[in-house]
């Protein structure tokens, strides 16, 4: 395997409105920059591309844009590039709000497409050979922010903090790991991280939310840099429901996620290194696909469908993209919003690979992606739901089946060796 890597700070000017709460919320301050960090594979078969954005999110015909004109620079298969969105409340407006159609920063659109043009050009020449190794571990850094109380309804923590500490929702705390390290020397030179958190730990009242900032994933790189030399990526997983522990706090609560993170890396890269026979990826082979799946539009939905991009309005159905990409025997899986976390976990618990890890905001923006019995206890993520109860699980499905179709074989059970 071979890998080359870029980033590209993407931070506009002071000044500029940033997506999140308020739709016209103007920044009066930066603190780090927001970044698009890329990765591209070759294992002497295909290039692939990742990449991972500090932005709230992209419109379909955006990343489908992304993703022809970086295919075609690299010289791969639109397939073989991907992409995940941190959700960031602290950076440029990179949607279509119908509402607002006026906060649609096109001119920065057109910036970050020729940022991300231009970086790839400068890592097309830097690849190297690396071993490849995987590894997961559990990180007790977020919680879920809706409680579903005795009777099925919900209550919505950024609404009612007093109660946070009643927070016992599932969570998704795996802490994915893909390691890169520097053929034979062993020195790692990148990291790929997937974990799953609204990046919601900065923006605090106040300054917090007229701030640009990459939140807790920018102090992650920035201390796995400083702590291992390598370089990092975050990629966000099914954040949909899942916050930091210290949402909303401010700088220093991204600081102390970021440093947990950290911690858990270093202890990943450790373990990795030095029992290589349970961690390496022997076979990182490079395979990829794209799906689509039909869902029904949510007719009692209580907020317009207005509020979506174009080419969504007027419709009773929609077709929502899929996208996977597998090195060796782990998947990542790109999903088309704000996939809620006991999504994913079903799309991982059913995934023939040894590790599946989801891509937030990856393939589109189609609002929140929640499970059927979420509208039934309602909340925030339901009410924001824009298909009907059942597009859940056709999403889950699509997903495994798309997973299946990318493995290529029926999954063998493994031997067993300690009971």
């Amino acid at each position: 395997m071979k890998i080359a890597k870029f980033e590209q700070i993407i931070t506009p000017e002071v000044g500029t409105a940033i997506a999140g709460y308020g739709a016209f919320d103007k920044t009066f301050r930066k603190v780090g920059e927001l970044v698009v960090s890329m990765l591209a594979m070759d294992d002497g078969k295909h290039t692939a591309l990742i990449l991972g954005f500090d932005l709230i999110g992209m419109d379909e015909e955006l990343i489908d844009r992304v993703r022809r004109e970086a295919a075609q620079l690299l010289g791969t298969p639109e397939e073989f590039v991907i992409l995940s969105c941190t959700h960031t409340h602290e950076g440029p407006h990179t949607r279509t709000l119908a509402e607002y159609p006026e906060v649609f920063n096109a001119p920065y659109v057109e910036q970050l497409i020729a940022w991300v043009l231009d970086g790839i050009e400068k890592l097309k020449d830097s690849f190297v050979e690396v071993d490849t190794f995987f590894y997961s571990m559990k990180v007790d850094a977020n919680t879920n922010r809706r409680f579903e109380k005795r009777d099925n309804t919900t209550k919505f923590f950024p609404t009612c903090r007093d109660m946070e500490a009643l927070a016992e929702g599932f969570k998704d705390q795996e802490l994915g790991l893909l390691l890169f390290f520097e053929k034979d020397s062993r020195i790692p030179i990148e990291v790929l991280v997937n974990y799953a958190a609204h990046p919601l730990a900065t923006h605090a009242p106040g300054l917090g939310s007229h701030t640009l900032s990459p939140d807790y994933p920018g102090y992650l790189r920035q201390f796995i840099k400083y702590e291992s030399g390598a370089d990092c990526i975050f990629l966000s997983g099914a954040a949909g429901d899942m916050f930091p522990k210290e949402s909303e706090m401010g700088q220093g609560a991204a600081e102390r996620m970021a440093k947990q993170l950290t911690s858990a890396v270093m202890l990943a890269l450790c373990d990795a290194k030095r029992q290589s026979d349970r961690f390496k990826i022997e076979n990182p082979e490079i395979k990829a696909l794209r799906t689509r799946v039909e869902v029904k539009r949510r007719m009692d939905n209580p907020r317009p469908l207005g509020g979506l991009p174009p080419y969504y309005r007027g419709k009773d159905r929609f077709s929502l993209p899929l996208q996977f990409l597998s090195v060796g025997d782990v998947a990542f899986v790109g999903v088309p919003g704000e996939m809620l976390a006991e999504l994913g976990q079903e799309i991982k618990w059913h995934s023939p690979f040894r590790k599946t890890f989801i891509l937030y905001c990856s393939t589109a923006y189609f609002d929140y992606l929640c499970h059927g019995n979420a509208l039934v206890s309602g909340g925030y993520e339901a009410w924001s739901q824009l298909f009907d109860s059942r597009g859940g699980l056709l999403l889950v499905n699509a997903a495994v089946d798309g997973l299946y179709e990318l493995k290529g074989v029926e999954v063998i059970p493994s031997q067993p060796k300690n009971f």
